[in-house]
């Protein structure tokens, strides 16, 4: 685990490893979410980098006779 300090500003500084694992950019938009006492950074990501990330999911459901 790394350990970051908050600024006087209430800034970080993302951990270099932890950009790099994430393929973090300059001017990326993140949101930020309070949860259980703890803050999360969830990054944006755009669309197009979305593509295909179910590939291979199941697709076969059953539904009720009324739903199709």
């Amino acid at each position: 685990m790394q350990t970051v300090t908050v600024s006087p500003k209430y800034q970080i500084v993302i951990p270099k490893a932890v950009r790099k694992a994430l393929h973090l950019r300059p001017g990326q938009k993140m949101q930020v979410i309070e949860y259980a006492g703890r803050v999360e950074l969830i990054p944006e990501r755009d669309i197009k980098e979305l593509c295909g990330f179910v590939k291979g999911i199941n697709t076969e459901y059953k539904r009720e006779k009324d739903r199709v």
